[in-house]
Protein backbone atom coordinates (compact mmCIF):
# COMPACT_ATOMS: atom_id res chain seq x y z
CA UNK A 1 0.00 0.00 0.00
CA UNK A 2 1.34 3.36 -1.31
CA UNK A 3 -0.30 5.57 1.13
CA UNK A 4 1.57 5.66 4.39
CA UNK A 5 -1.41 7.81 5.95
CA UNK A 6 -3.99 4.61 5.78
CA UNK A 7 -5.96 6.82 3.42
CA UNK A 8 -6.41 8.97 6.45
CA UNK A 9 -5.32 7.38 9.36
CA UNK A 10 -2.26 9.13 11.39
CA UNK A 11 -0.98 10.69 14.52
CA UNK A 12 -3.53 12.97 15.02
CA UNK A 13 -6.73 10.87 14.69
CA UNK A 14 -5.40 8.11 15.73
CA UNK A 15 -4.66 10.11 19.11
CA UNK A 16 -9.01 10.82 18.54
CA UNK A 17 -9.90 7.05 18.42
CA UNK A 18 -7.90 6.37 21.90
CA UNK A 19 -9.36 9.30 23.77
CA UNK A 20 -12.83 8.38 22.14
CA UNK A 21 -12.07 5.04 23.56
CA UNK A 22 -11.08 5.35 26.78
CA UNK A 23 -13.93 8.14 27.52
CA UNK A 24 -16.36 5.23 26.07
CA UNK A 25 -15.14 3.31 28.97
CA UNK A 26 -15.22 5.89 31.64
CA UNK A 27 -19.22 6.65 30.19
CA UNK A 28 -18.95 2.92 30.79
CA UNK A 29 -18.04 2.88 34.22
CA UNK A 30 -20.26 5.64 34.97
CA UNK A 31 -23.01 3.60 33.89
CA UNK A 32 -22.21 0.81 35.78
CA UNK A 33 -21.94 2.82 39.42
CA UNK A 34 -25.08 3.92 39.04
CA UNK A 35 -26.72 0.43 38.41
CA UNK A 36 -25.10 -0.87 40.75
CA UNK A 37 -26.20 2.52 43.26
CA UNK A 38 -29.50 2.52 41.79
CA UNK A 39 -31.37 -0.64 40.80
CA UNK A 40 -32.06 -3.11 43.39
CA UNK A 41 -30.65 -6.86 42.53
CA UNK A 42 -27.43 -5.78 40.20
CA UNK A 43 -24.86 -7.94 41.77
CA UNK A 44 -22.30 -7.45 38.93
CA UNK A 45 -19.18 -6.72 40.12
CA UNK A 46 -16.54 -4.35 37.66
CA UNK A 47 -14.16 -8.02 37.65
CA UNK A 48 -16.91 -9.76 36.13
CA UNK A 49 -16.95 -11.07 32.40
CA UNK A 50 -19.88 -10.25 31.33
CA UNK A 51 -19.10 -6.69 31.99
CA UNK A 52 -16.87 -6.60 29.89
CA UNK A 53 -18.41 -8.19 27.06
CA UNK A 54 -20.92 -5.66 27.41
CA UNK A 55 -19.00 -2.61 27.04
CA UNK A 56 -17.08 -4.24 23.64
CA UNK A 57 -20.66 -4.87 22.71
CA UNK A 58 -21.43 -1.10 23.19
CA UNK A 59 -17.97 0.82 22.28
CA UNK A 60 -17.18 -1.42 18.92
CA UNK A 61 -20.45 -0.54 17.25
CA UNK A 62 -20.14 3.29 18.26
CA UNK A 63 -16.34 3.43 17.26
CA UNK A 64 -17.35 2.18 13.66
CA UNK A 65 -20.58 4.77 13.54
CA UNK A 66 -18.19 7.81 14.59
CA UNK A 67 -16.17 6.74 12.12
CA UNK A 68 -18.87 6.27 9.56
CA UNK A 69 -19.83 10.22 10.24
CA UNK A 70 -16.58 11.30 9.17
CA UNK A 71 -15.59 12.60 13.08
CA UNK A 72 -12.18 10.83 12.53
CA UNK A 73 -11.45 12.95 9.05
CA UNK A 74 -8.23 14.88 9.75
CA UNK A 75 -9.61 17.14 7.01
CA UNK A 76 -13.55 17.59 8.12
CA UNK A 77 -14.39 21.13 7.74
CA UNK A 78 -17.58 21.61 10.33
CA UNK A 79 -18.36 23.67 12.83
CA UNK A 80 -18.77 22.32 16.45
CA UNK A 81 -22.83 22.68 16.15
CA UNK A 82 -22.25 20.12 13.34
CA UNK A 83 -19.79 17.98 14.73
CA UNK A 84 -22.79 17.84 17.98
CA UNK A 85 -25.08 16.93 15.27
CA UNK A 86 -22.35 13.70 14.29
CA UNK A 87 -21.74 12.54 17.68
CA UNK A 88 -25.61 12.38 18.02
CA UNK A 89 -26.15 10.58 15.23
CA UNK A 90 -23.74 8.27 15.86
CA UNK A 91 -24.62 7.42 19.71
CA UNK A 92 -28.28 6.66 17.89
CA UNK A 93 -27.20 4.52 15.16
CA UNK A 94 -24.27 2.90 17.85
CA UNK A 95 -27.61 2.45 20.48
CA UNK A 96 -29.68 0.51 17.79
CA UNK A 97 -26.43 -1.92 16.79
CA UNK A 98 -25.51 -2.24 20.55
CA UNK A 99 -29.22 -3.33 21.49
CA UNK A 100 -29.22 -5.68 18.08
CA UNK A 101 -26.13 -7.07 19.15
CA UNK A 102 -27.12 -7.37 23.12
CA UNK A 103 -30.63 -9.58 21.85
CA UNK A 104 -27.95 -12.14 20.55
CA UNK A 105 -25.27 -12.44 22.72
CA UNK A 106 -25.73 -11.05 26.08
CA UNK A 107 -27.91 -12.50 28.93
CA UNK A 108 -30.53 -10.33 30.58
CA UNK A 109 -27.94 -9.13 33.12
CA UNK A 110 -28.20 -5.37 32.60
CA UNK A 111 -31.85 -3.43 34.10
CA UNK A 112 -33.76 -2.32 30.95
CA UNK A 113 -32.79 1.05 30.88
CA UNK A 114 -29.23 0.33 31.10
CA UNK A 115 -28.21 0.99 27.46
CA UNK A 116 -30.27 4.07 27.13
CA UNK A 117 -28.54 5.68 29.72
CA UNK A 118 -24.83 4.57 28.42
CA UNK A 119 -25.94 5.97 25.41
CA UNK A 120 -26.59 9.38 27.34
CA UNK A 121 -23.51 9.71 29.35
CA UNK A 122 -21.71 8.58 25.78
CA UNK A 123 -23.02 11.60 24.37
CA UNK A 124 -22.35 14.26 27.02
CA UNK A 125 -18.60 12.89 27.84
CA UNK A 126 -17.98 12.68 23.83
CA UNK A 127 -18.93 15.93 22.72
CA UNK A 128 -17.24 17.64 25.68
CA UNK A 129 -14.05 15.70 24.75
CA UNK A 130 -14.82 17.23 21.38
CA UNK A 131 -15.09 20.77 22.55
CA UNK A 132 -11.82 20.43 25.23
CA UNK A 133 -9.88 18.92 22.19
CA UNK A 134 -10.80 21.87 19.49
CA UNK A 135 -10.67 24.67 21.76
CA UNK A 136 -6.92 24.13 22.74
CA UNK A 137 -5.92 22.69 19.52
CA UNK A 138 -5.23 19.22 20.49
CA UNK A 139 -6.34 18.06 16.96
CA UNK A 140 -3.18 19.34 15.44
CA UNK A 141 -0.54 18.05 17.76
CA UNK A 142 1.85 16.32 14.88
CA UNK A 143 2.72 17.89 11.83
CA UNK A 144 5.33 17.32 9.54
CA UNK A 145 7.83 20.28 8.43
CA UNK A 146 7.83 19.64 4.53
CA UNK A 147 10.54 21.14 2.04
CA UNK A 148 9.62 21.21 -1.54
CA UNK A 149 13.03 21.05 -3.80
CA UNK A 150 11.38 22.39 -7.15
CA UNK A 151 9.13 25.93 -7.62
CA UNK A 152 7.99 25.23 -11.01
CA UNK A 153 5.14 23.30 -12.62
CA UNK A 154 5.62 20.14 -10.82
CA UNK A 155 5.93 21.59 -7.35
CA UNK A 156 2.56 23.51 -8.32
CA UNK A 157 0.19 20.66 -7.88
CA UNK A 158 0.59 21.26 -4.26
CA UNK A 159 -1.18 24.57 -4.72
CA UNK A 160 -3.73 23.41 -7.14
CA UNK A 161 -4.44 20.04 -5.10
CA UNK A 162 -3.80 21.42 -1.54
CA UNK A 163 -5.37 24.92 -2.27
CA UNK A 164 -7.52 24.59 1.65
CA UNK A 165 -5.80 25.32 4.94
CA UNK A 166 -8.08 21.97 5.53
CA UNK A 167 -6.17 20.42 2.80
CA UNK A 168 -2.68 21.05 4.34
CA UNK A 169 -3.55 19.46 8.45
CA UNK A 170 -0.67 18.42 9.97
CA UNK A 171 1.48 19.66 7.08
CA UNK A 172 4.19 22.74 7.83
CA UNK A 173 5.53 23.70 4.78
CA UNK A 174 8.99 25.39 5.19
CA UNK A 175 9.24 26.77 1.63
CA UNK A 176 10.21 26.21 -2.27
CA UNK A 177 13.53 25.68 -3.61
CA UNK A 178 14.08 27.31 -6.87
CA UNK A 179 16.22 24.88 -9.11
CA UNK A 180 17.33 25.50 -12.37
CA UNK A 181 15.19 24.80 -15.31
CA UNK A 182 12.12 25.14 -13.34
CA UNK A 183 9.49 26.69 -15.05
CA UNK A 184 9.04 30.09 -13.92
CA UNK A 185 5.78 31.78 -12.32
CA UNK A 186 4.16 28.79 -11.16
CA UNK A 187 3.77 28.82 -7.67
CA UNK A 188 1.34 32.22 -6.95
CA UNK A 189 0.70 31.90 -3.65
CA UNK A 190 3.80 29.87 -2.58
CA UNK A 191 7.16 30.46 -0.14
CA UNK A 192 9.77 30.61 -2.72
CA UNK A 193 13.46 29.88 -1.54
CA UNK A 194 16.88 30.53 -3.19
CA UNK A 195 19.12 28.78 -1.03
CA UNK A 196 22.47 30.88 -0.07
CA UNK A 197 23.55 27.33 1.86
CA UNK A 198 24.08 23.68 1.07
CA UNK A 199 20.99 21.83 0.89
CA UNK A 200 21.77 19.24 4.05
CA UNK A 201 22.65 22.16 6.44
CA UNK A 202 19.06 24.05 4.93
CA UNK A 203 17.62 20.75 6.47
CA UNK A 204 19.39 20.17 9.40
CA UNK A 205 18.69 23.81 10.68
CA UNK A 206 15.35 24.21 9.64
CA UNK A 207 14.17 20.52 11.32
CA UNK A 208 12.90 19.18 7.81
CA UNK A 209 11.54 15.81 8.44
CA UNK A 210 10.20 15.57 4.44
CA UNK A 211 11.82 16.26 1.52
CA UNK A 212 9.57 16.72 -1.61
CA UNK A 213 10.85 16.42 -5.00
CA UNK A 214 9.47 18.46 -7.47
CA UNK A 215 12.21 19.55 -9.83
CA UNK A 216 10.80 19.77 -13.36
CA UNK A 217 14.50 19.26 -14.90
CA UNK A 218 16.02 16.61 -13.29
CA UNK A 219 18.54 15.64 -15.87
CA UNK A 220 22.04 17.18 -14.27
CA UNK A 221 19.85 19.04 -11.27
CA UNK A 222 19.07 15.90 -8.93
CA UNK A 223 21.65 16.36 -6.10
CA UNK A 224 22.15 12.78 -5.27
CA UNK A 225 25.04 13.24 -3.45
CA UNK A 226 22.98 15.82 -0.86
CA UNK A 227 19.51 13.16 -1.03
CA UNK A 228 21.21 10.31 0.22
CA UNK A 229 23.45 11.58 2.86
CA UNK A 230 19.81 13.70 4.13
CA UNK A 231 18.21 9.67 4.05
CA UNK A 232 21.03 8.36 6.18
CA UNK A 233 19.96 11.35 8.62
CA UNK A 234 16.47 10.44 8.44
CA UNK A 235 14.85 12.76 6.43
CA UNK A 236 12.18 11.46 4.31
CA UNK A 237 12.25 11.85 0.21
CA UNK A 238 9.36 11.50 -1.53
CA UNK A 239 8.59 12.50 -5.07
CA UNK A 240 5.97 14.99 -5.68
CA UNK A 241 3.68 12.39 -7.36
CA UNK A 242 4.18 10.09 -4.44
CA UNK A 243 3.53 12.72 -2.01
CA UNK A 244 0.48 14.31 -3.72
CA UNK A 245 -1.08 10.94 -3.76
CA UNK A 246 -0.57 10.19 -0.32
CA UNK A 247 -1.67 13.37 1.29
CA UNK A 248 -4.91 13.76 -1.01
CA UNK A 249 -6.27 10.89 -1.92
CA UNK A 250 -5.66 11.47 -5.52
CA UNK A 251 -3.42 10.92 -8.29
CA UNK A 252 -2.02 14.16 -10.98
CA UNK A 253 -2.80 12.38 -13.74
CA UNK A 254 -1.46 15.16 -16.55
CA UNK A 255 1.95 14.72 -14.83
CA UNK A 256 1.80 11.02 -14.83
CA UNK A 257 4.16 8.81 -17.57
CA UNK A 258 3.48 5.33 -19.35
CA UNK A 259 5.60 3.57 -16.65
CA UNK A 260 3.92 4.43 -13.58
CA UNK A 261 1.38 2.11 -14.86
CA UNK A 262 3.60 0.07 -15.94
CA UNK A 263 5.74 -0.59 -12.77
CA UNK A 264 2.47 -0.90 -10.29
CA UNK A 265 2.05 -3.87 -8.26
CA UNK A 266 -1.02 -5.49 -9.54
CA UNK A 267 -2.44 -8.42 -8.17
CA UNK A 268 -2.16 -11.56 -9.96
CA UNK A 269 -5.54 -13.15 -11.11
CA UNK A 270 -7.33 -15.44 -8.63
CA UNK A 271 -10.57 -17.01 -9.26
CA UNK A 272 -11.01 -17.73 -5.95
CA UNK A 273 -10.25 -14.49 -4.41
CA UNK A 274 -12.76 -13.15 -7.54
CA UNK A 275 -15.77 -15.68 -6.33
CA UNK A 276 -15.44 -14.55 -2.74
CA UNK A 277 -15.57 -11.11 -3.60
CA UNK A 278 -18.50 -10.96 -5.41
CA UNK A 279 -20.34 -13.69 -3.05
CA UNK A 280 -19.51 -10.79 -0.64
CA UNK A 281 -21.27 -8.26 -2.55
CA UNK A 282 -24.22 -10.27 -3.16
CA UNK A 283 -24.76 -10.89 0.22
CA UNK A 284 -24.37 -7.56 1.29
CA UNK A 285 -26.49 -6.71 -1.73
CA UNK A 286 -29.54 -9.25 -0.64
CA UNK A 287 -29.16 -7.86 2.69
CA UNK A 288 -29.87 -4.14 2.08
CA UNK A 289 -32.32 -5.25 -0.73
CA UNK A 290 -34.01 -6.28 2.25
CA UNK A 291 -33.44 -3.43 4.75
CA UNK A 292 -34.89 -0.81 2.27
CA UNK A 293 -37.20 -3.12 0.32
CA UNK A 294 -39.81 -0.29 2.18
CA UNK A 295 -38.08 2.60 1.03
CA UNK A 296 -38.24 1.25 -2.27
CA UNK A 297 -42.04 0.42 -2.50
CA UNK A 298 -42.75 4.10 -0.74
CA UNK A 299 -40.17 5.52 -3.75
CA UNK A 300 -42.39 3.91 -6.73
CA UNK A 301 -45.79 4.71 -5.00
CA UNK A 302 -44.36 8.60 -4.27
CA UNK A 303 -43.20 8.45 -8.33
CA UNK A 304 -46.74 7.10 -9.65
CA UNK A 305 -48.45 9.81 -7.54
CA UNK A 306 -46.37 12.66 -8.86
CA UNK A 307 -46.01 11.70 -12.62
CA UNK A 308 -48.41 9.73 -13.35
CA UNK A 309 -50.28 5.89 -13.72
CA UNK A 310 -48.40 4.86 -17.08
CA UNK A 311 -44.72 7.04 -15.79
CA UNK A 312 -42.15 4.12 -15.48
CA UNK A 313 -40.78 3.61 -12.12
CA UNK A 314 -37.79 2.33 -13.13
CA UNK A 315 -35.56 3.11 -16.12
CA UNK A 316 -32.13 1.37 -17.91
CA UNK A 317 -29.28 3.19 -19.06
CA UNK A 318 -26.21 1.46 -21.04
CA UNK A 319 -23.42 2.07 -19.05
CA UNK A 320 -19.49 0.62 -19.39
CA UNK A 321 -18.41 -1.38 -17.16
CA UNK A 322 -14.97 -4.04 -16.52
CA UNK A 323 -13.26 -4.12 -19.35
CA UNK A 324 -14.75 -1.81 -21.49
CA UNK A 325 -17.79 -3.90 -21.75
CA UNK A 326 -21.56 -2.91 -21.76
CA UNK A 327 -24.15 -3.43 -19.51
CA UNK A 328 -27.52 -2.03 -18.73
CA UNK A 329 -27.71 -0.14 -15.64
CA UNK A 330 -31.09 0.37 -13.46
CA UNK A 331 -32.35 3.16 -10.65
CA UNK A 332 -35.47 4.91 -10.14
CA UNK A 333 -37.02 7.60 -12.18
CA UNK A 334 -35.72 10.82 -11.32
CA UNK A 335 -36.56 12.65 -14.62
CA UNK A 336 -39.03 13.80 -16.50
CA UNK A 337 -39.96 11.75 -19.33
CA UNK A 338 -38.53 14.27 -21.78
CA UNK A 339 -35.37 14.72 -20.24
CA UNK A 340 -33.33 13.83 -23.40
CA UNK A 341 -35.71 15.33 -26.08
CA UNK A 342 -32.20 17.38 -27.32
CA UNK A 343 -30.09 14.67 -26.93
CA UNK A 344 -27.83 12.61 -24.35
CA UNK A 345 -26.29 15.22 -22.18
CA UNK A 346 -24.56 15.52 -18.74
CA UNK A 347 -26.27 15.02 -15.49
CA UNK A 348 -26.42 18.04 -13.18
CA UNK A 349 -26.30 18.49 -9.49
CA UNK A 350 -29.42 21.20 -9.41
CA UNK A 351 -30.62 18.98 -12.82
CA UNK A 352 -34.29 21.44 -13.96
CA UNK A 353 -35.06 18.20 -15.76
CA UNK A 354 -35.54 16.67 -12.21
CA UNK A 355 -38.89 15.58 -10.84
CA UNK A 356 -39.68 16.77 -6.70
CA UNK A 357 -39.46 13.27 -6.07
CA UNK A 358 -36.53 12.67 -8.49
CA UNK A 359 -34.80 15.86 -6.46
CA UNK A 360 -35.68 14.17 -3.23
CA UNK A 361 -34.34 10.31 -3.63
CA UNK A 362 -31.24 11.56 -5.46
CA UNK A 363 -30.24 13.74 -2.19
CA UNK A 364 -30.50 10.29 -0.36
CA UNK A 365 -29.08 8.15 -3.25
CA UNK A 366 -32.49 6.07 -2.83
CA UNK A 367 -32.72 5.83 -7.26
CA UNK A 368 -29.27 4.11 -6.71
CA UNK A 369 -31.07 1.24 -5.12
CA UNK A 370 -32.39 -0.73 -7.64
CA UNK A 371 -28.79 -1.22 -9.00
CA UNK A 372 -28.08 -3.81 -5.91
CA UNK A 373 -29.71 -5.87 -8.88
CA UNK A 374 -26.49 -4.64 -11.24
CA UNK A 375 -24.44 -6.23 -7.76
CA UNK A 376 -26.32 -9.61 -7.55
CA UNK A 377 -25.61 -10.60 -11.18
CA UNK A 378 -22.27 -9.59 -11.34
CA UNK A 379 -22.33 -6.29 -13.57
CA UNK A 380 -20.99 -4.21 -10.47
CA UNK A 381 -19.49 -4.12 -6.93
CA UNK A 382 -20.22 -1.70 -4.33
CA UNK A 383 -16.97 -0.13 -4.31
CA UNK A 384 -15.54 1.24 -7.82
CA UNK A 385 -15.24 3.39 -10.40
CA UNK A 386 -18.88 5.07 -11.26
CA UNK A 387 -19.60 3.99 -15.03
CA UNK A 388 -20.26 6.37 -17.52
CA UNK A 389 -22.31 5.89 -20.64
CA UNK A 390 -20.70 4.79 -23.62
CA UNK A 391 -21.33 8.62 -26.10
CA UNK A 392 -19.44 9.98 -23.07
CA UNK A 393 -16.98 7.19 -22.75
CA UNK A 394 -15.49 7.58 -26.21
CA UNK A 395 -14.66 11.23 -26.18
CA UNK A 396 -13.15 11.14 -22.59
CA UNK A 397 -11.24 8.40 -23.52
CA UNK A 398 -9.63 10.49 -26.84
CA UNK A 399 -9.25 13.47 -24.59
CA UNK A 400 -8.30 12.81 -21.05
CA UNK A 401 -4.90 10.31 -21.00
CA UNK A 402 -5.47 7.19 -19.03
CA UNK A 403 -9.06 7.34 -19.03
CA UNK A 404 -10.06 3.92 -19.64
CA UNK A 405 -7.78 2.68 -16.88
CA UNK A 406 -10.49 3.22 -14.92
CA UNK A 407 -12.53 0.04 -16.90
CA UNK A 408 -9.55 -2.28 -15.38
CA UNK A 409 -11.62 -2.69 -12.19
CA UNK A 410 -15.49 -3.48 -11.94
CA UNK A 411 -17.17 -0.09 -11.72
CA UNK A 412 -19.24 0.81 -8.04
CA UNK A 413 -22.08 1.94 -6.47
CA UNK A 414 -20.20 4.07 -4.59
CA UNK A 415 -16.23 5.32 -4.70
CA UNK A 416 -13.21 7.20 -3.81
CA UNK A 417 -14.05 9.75 -6.34
CA UNK A 418 -17.73 10.48 -5.34
CA UNK A 419 -16.38 10.40 -1.59
CA UNK A 420 -13.52 13.31 -2.58
CA UNK A 421 -15.25 15.20 -5.58
CA UNK A 422 -18.11 17.09 -6.04
CA UNK A 423 -21.05 16.41 -8.61
CA UNK A 424 -19.18 16.17 -12.00
CA UNK A 425 -21.30 17.32 -15.15
CA UNK A 426 -18.06 18.02 -17.62
CA UNK A 427 -15.06 17.09 -18.93
CA UNK A 428 -13.03 18.75 -16.61
CA UNK A 429 -14.89 17.63 -13.49
CA UNK A 430 -13.99 13.46 -15.35
CA UNK A 431 -10.09 14.81 -14.91
CA UNK A 432 -10.85 15.50 -11.69
CA UNK A 433 -12.70 12.22 -10.84
CA UNK A 434 -10.39 10.34 -12.46
CA UNK A 435 -7.06 11.41 -10.14
CA UNK A 436 -9.03 9.58 -7.35
CA UNK A 437 -10.38 6.58 -9.78
CA UNK A 438 -6.68 6.08 -10.09
CA UNK A 439 -6.04 6.55 -6.63
CA UNK A 440 -8.49 3.76 -5.63
CA UNK A 441 -7.28 1.21 -8.77
CA UNK A 442 -3.92 2.08 -7.13
CA UNK A 443 -4.37 1.30 -3.80
CA UNK A 444 -7.84 -0.79 -3.82
CA UNK A 445 -8.13 -3.95 -1.13
CA UNK A 446 -10.90 -4.94 1.77
CA UNK A 447 -10.33 -2.04 3.92
CA UNK A 448 -10.14 0.57 1.41
CA UNK A 449 -13.49 -0.76 0.59
CA UNK A 450 -15.05 -0.72 3.97
CA UNK A 451 -13.82 2.61 4.59
CA UNK A 452 -15.28 3.73 1.51
CA UNK A 453 -18.52 2.33 2.51
CA UNK A 454 -18.66 3.68 5.90
CA UNK A 455 -17.76 7.23 4.80
CA UNK A 456 -20.27 6.44 2.18
CA UNK A 457 -23.31 6.22 4.96
CA UNK A 458 -22.03 10.03 6.35
CA UNK A 459 -22.80 11.40 2.82
CA UNK A 460 -26.57 9.37 2.78
CA UNK A 461 -26.80 10.52 6.54
CA UNK A 462 -26.30 14.30 5.98
CA UNK A 463 -27.77 14.66 2.30
CA UNK A 464 -24.70 15.51 1.17
CA UNK A 465 -25.08 13.49 -2.04
CA UNK A 466 -21.81 13.45 -5.05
Amino acid sequence: MSSAKFHGLNTNNTLMIVTDFMMTFISFILTLFCAKLFVNHFYLSYTDLEVYIQFFVFAIPLHLTLLGVGLYNEKLRESFNGITIRILVAVILGYILTYLLSQLFIDDFFPPSFNELLSVIAFLTLTNLRFIIIKLGLNQLSKRRILVLGSGQRASIIEQCMRRKSDRIGLDFIGFISVEGDANGQLKQEKVLTLSEPLESFVKSNGVDELVIAIDERRNNLPFEDLLGLKQLGVRITDIIDFVERETGQVAVSHLNPSWFLFQNHRSKNQLRTSAYWLFNCCVAIGIALLTFPFMILTAIAIKLESGLRFPILYSQERVGLNGESFFLYKFTSMRADAEKNGVQWAQKNDPRTTKVGKFIRKFRIDELPQLYNVIIGDMSFVGPRPERPQFTEGLSSSIPYYNQRHNVKPGLTGWAQLKYPYGSSEKDALEKLKFDLYYIRNRNFTLDLLILLKTSEIILFGKGQ
